[in-house]
């Protein structure tokens, strides 16, 4: 049977999606999303929108975004070429894992995703040149309350495993964790 399966990880309410492939000759088939097995565990069942995020570079570094209230975002992220190392930080004052991050690396090999609840940074870097992830989101994107926070802020700390990073000009001027409000 084809299933996919969820692993708790230390931030409140993200977890690992792992698919059961069942290989074969051909290759093999993964279930990657199952809505019945989110409704089990209360987490969000509807995205409004989905992403391609196409990378050229080894080292490509994405983050560390978030959307602002009203307008949190969740997201399922999930490498579909190539391999990721993936970030959730957790911006959710009243969250007992507020301000830690956790790291989690995606392979479009494995086909294991990662559920980031509302209220939480993502960020990524790709370990390999033409690495694209792929974003399910709610609710929709909108501009006007994208934020961002620092990826090399000494107070979070993320242990990025590449150390020549590209950066858009725009995550190169991202404000630190500090100056952050909810």
């Amino acid at each position: 049977m084809i299933t996919m399966r969820l692993r708790p990880l230390t931030i409140a309410g993200a977890y690992e999606l792992i698919a059961e492939a069942r290989e074969d000759e051909r290759g093999f088939l993964a279930r990657t999303l199952d809505l019945e097995i989110l409704r089990s565990h209360e987490l969000l069942d509807r995205f409004d929108q989905e992403t391609f995020s196409y990378n050229r570079r080894r080292g490509t570094l994405r983050g560390l975004h978030y959307q602002a209230a009203p307008a949190w975002q969740t997201k399922i992220v999930t490498c579909v070429a190539g391999r990721a190392f993936d970030v959730a930080l957790d911006l959710r004052p009243d969250s007992p894992t507020f301000g830690r991050w956790e790291s989690l690396e995606l392979d479009a090999r494995r086909c294991n995703s990662i559920y980031i609840p509302a209220g939480c940074a993502h960020g990524f870097q790709t370990f390999e040149p033409e690495t694209t992830v792929f974003y399910r989101t709610a609710p929709a994107y909108r501009e006007e309350l994208a934020r961002g926070i620092d990826p090399f802020d000494a107070d979070v700390a993320v242990r990025w495993p590449i150390a020549e990073a590209t950066l858009s000009e725009r995550d190169r001027e991202l404000p630190a964790f500090h100056d952050f409000v909810p």
